[in-house]
């Protein structure tokens, strides 16, 4: 199944109705333009391709937010 499946779900069974659409985010440990176009193939829901660097400490503002980057590392590697 791909992540449209997923987003398709939350938004029928979870999404509050103040709430916006849900977006996914894909991680990779490497950039590979063939993942990048199979992720994205065949999907109806804009989308988009950044790169993602990490910072030795997260901007106020999104603590207790997003994961640092200790977690982020932890996560890719299992």
């Amino acid at each position: 199944m791909n992540g449209n499946f997923y987003l398709s779900a939350l938004d029928e069974y979870e999404k509050k109705p103040h709430e916006n659409p849900s977006i996914g985010i894909i991680l990779c440990k490497e950039k590979s333009n063939r993942i990048v176009e199979f992720a994205f193939r065949d999907t109806s829901k804009p989308m988009g391709v950044a790169t993602y660097r990490t910072a030795r400490e997260l901007p106020p503002e999104y603590k207790g937010i997003l994961p640092d980057a200790e977690k982020l590392k932890e996560l890719l590697d299992e």
